[in-house]
């Protein structure tokens, strides 16, 4: 005779169970009642989860049971159950329809568990724990404070008696729901701004996670007015006597005078005190509970970690919150250790490269919400990144909406005029193209050695100085150490560079232009001194920001030559109406950034954006390439799921392909 747990299998394997009138087990007869709890958990913020069933005087936890169901369902069958589209649940109900499953009791007798009432079961639990069912722990589903948005999807999802301790939680997951239209919440008398209406639903979304003792990410594109938003917050705060601490901003360096200046100006009863290099700083640590608002640098904050740590913050707001994306750098870890009532991430860009920085963030929001590094990669960067995973994607989408608000400029500025973006193709010729030829070779057959010695994962110092020294050349031969390129003339791209920017002066056109390079931002100096074209410049060694974005705000000079990592955030510079990007790199974010110093509110001009990309070779490889990155952002606001970002095979070949080989293959 079959065992009672042997059962379920074969039901499940395709058996047909036909019960001999000699076999040793009883069916049992009649409806279980189902039921849910949830209970205290591991920590203040963790609580545990059980569904079961009551029968006869029995009360089962089915949890272990159900998920060993799933565990054996065809994938085919668990992808229709974690999917959110109504026509696959009804696909996955049908399916299951004709299933039934034999659960033992305690005396002995098999419980039937008809599919049609199993199925919804099965579908609501495995929305709750993820594909993975990483989150089973002694047999109960262990959950997140700030996961009560998953209880309540159950609640909604199953005809279940819940016991009276979840009627809390599913009251907070209705609550996460509609968080930030919960009510009308407008800033202080004394705060000096008209906040727009998506502005004040902003403001709306921080007291709400404020009220409920949650963090968040005010993600807005760039330029929509995330400092004005978090400064009513605090503004707010104080005026309703609960800023009794001081509150801590933490930004770039190059962003903490608008800071300064902002709250300044629209929230003049904050006394603020900014953190500043230089001896005096010493004493200025020592003023920190003295005032409403600290603002210091995340440098800063390294050097002065063990006074900031020490001190306890109403609320810690990161500005520019990607500074602390990589989990590993010393300056996550320090973020991760401030200690702060309420903590609030301000970043156009919460996911740049990959979903490793999305966790780093979240770990400073909410310890443990995503699980440890480890366990995460496990759970969502490897199945997402790696194998488009949609149900994982779904899965961690839905978790960290609650948490994530993100209006685009397209949404709610429609007062902005509208943005064309150009590609300037650049073909090179001569000796520049076969200087490249001769690169690539080079370069290509090193890294093939490279990662046929060691693989491509410990590869990529290789791989990149490789592909630097490409872009290089295409920039122009003498950012390029090399020999080769010592008798090269030609710069194609800066040739073209140069027909169009007098031409666009003398159309009275206001330009920016981005560089990765410093080098090559003085090439091209060089080049508009041959002209006797003004201009102004701003890298990281430029001791006096004010000065060159004064000089160009004003219009006394008509372009704006930035390097990209100094000149891409923190600056309002809407006097232009024309962006270049001279050279492409694989962060989409980063560019849109820059891109944004231009094109945000206050912008009264159409703004023309131009690209110049080397046709053929590794520029327009990266500008396809660029478009995954692009993707994954996405799909971590729209809980879609995307093809994944590591290179393979085909990419490397494509990134090194001759220059007239066409890119299809990366394409596709």
């Amino acid at each position: 005779a079959f065992s009672a747990e042997v059962v379920p299998q074969l039901v499940i394997d395709g058996w047909q169970i036909t019960f001999a009138p000699d076999y040793p087990y009883q069916i049992a007869e009649g409806e279980p009642q189902w039921w849910a709890d949830v209970g205290e958990g591991s920590g203040i913020d963790w609580f545990s989860f059980e569904l079961g069933i009551d029968f006869e005087g029995h009360r089962l936890n089915l949890i272990p049971f159900l998920t060993d169901v799933l565990s054996r369902l065809p994938a085919e069958l668990v992808q229709l159950a974690a999917s959110s589209e109504p026509k696959d649940a009804k696909k996955f109900i049908k399916s299951c329809a004709g299933l039934k499953v034999y659960h033992a009791l305690p005396d002995g007798r098999l419980l039937p568990l008809p599919g049609e009432r199993l199925a919804p079961m099965l579908k609501s639990l495995l929305q709750l724990i993820g594909p993975r069912g990483s989150r089973i722990v002694d047999g109960k589903v262990k959950l997140h404070r700030a996961e009560a948005t998953a209880i309540t999807d159950f609640a909604s999802g199953v005809n279940v008696a819940w016991a009276a301790s979840a009627e809390r939680l599913i009251a907070l997951g209705n609550d996460l729901r509609r968080g930030r239209t919960l009510k009308d919440v407008s800033p202080p008398k004394s705060f000096k701004a008209d906040l727009r209406p998506y502005q004040s639903e902003g403001l709306a979304w921080l007291d709400f996670l404020r009220d409920t003792g949650f963090g968040g990410v005010l993600a807005d594109d760039m330029g929509l007015g995330k400092t004005v938003q978090a400064l009513a917050f605090l503004a707010r705060e104080k005026a309703q006597g609960r800023l009794d601490k001081p509150a801590l901003i933490l930004a770039p360096t190059s962003v903490l005078p608008n800071w300064q200046a902002e709250a300044k100006r629209f929230a003049p009863e904050l006394s603020v005190l900014a953190l500043c290099r230089g001896s005096e700083r010493k004493q200025l640590l020592g003023q920190i509970a003295k005032h409403d608002l600290v603002l210091t640098t995340y440098p800063l904050l390294m050097r002065d970690a063990e006074i900031l740590l020490g001190h306890e913050f109403h609320a810690a707001i990161l500005d520019e919150a990607q500074a602390i994306k990589n989990p590993k750098a010393a300056i996550s870890g320090t973020a991760h250790r401030i200690n702060a009532r309420h903590r609030f991430a301000l970043t156009g860009t919460p996911l740049e490269n990959n979903l490793g920085e999305v966790w780093s963030l979240f770990q400073f929001l909410s310890p443990g919400l995503l699980g440890d590094e480890s366990s995460f990669r496990r759970n969502f960067r490897t199945p997402i990144e790696k194998h488009g995973d949609a149900a994982a994607q779904a899965f961690l989408s839905r978790r960290l909406k609650p948490f994530m608000l993100r209006r685009t400029k397209q949404e709610v500025a429609t007062e902005l005029p509208p943005k064309t973006e150009i590609v300037e193709h650049v073909r090179l010729d001569g000796d520049q193209r076969d200087l490249y030829e001769t690169v690539r070779s080079l370069m290509h057959k090193k890294v093939r050695d490279e990662i046929e010695k060691n693989g491509l994962a410990k590869s990529h110092i290789i791989f990149l100085d490789a592909l630097l020294k490409l872009r290089q050349v295409c920039c122009d031969p003498r950012l390029l150490k090399m020999p080769q390129a010592r008798a090269v003339k030609q710069s194609a791209k800066l040739e073209r560079l140069m027909e169009m920017i007098p031409e666009m002066v003398a159309e009275g056109r206001r330009i920016l232009l981005f560089s990765q390079f410093t080098s090559m931002l003085a090439l091209i100096e060089a080049e508009l001194g041959k002209r006797s074209i003004p201009y102004v410049s701003l890298t990281g060694d430029t001791a006096d920001r004010a000065v060159p974005v004064k000089a160009f705000q004003s219009g006394k000079v008509p372009l704006f030559l930035l390097s990209l990592k100094a000149g891409g955030t923190g600056l309002n510079l809407t006097a232009a109406d024309t962006v270049i990007h001279y050279d492409p790199w694989w962060n989409p974010a980063v560019e849109n950034q820059a891109t944004d110093r231009a094109y945000r509110i206050g912008q009264a001009k159409p703004v023309f954006v131009y690209k110049l990309i080397v046709e053929e070779g590794i520029e327009t490889a990266i500008e396809i390439l660029k478009l995954r990155k692009a993707a994954l952002a996405d799909a971590l606001f729209a809980g879609t799921s995307k093809s994944g970002l590591n290179l393979t095979e085909a990419d490397i070949s494509a990134l090194f392909a001759p220059l007239d080989q066409h890119q299809r293959d990366l394409a596709a």
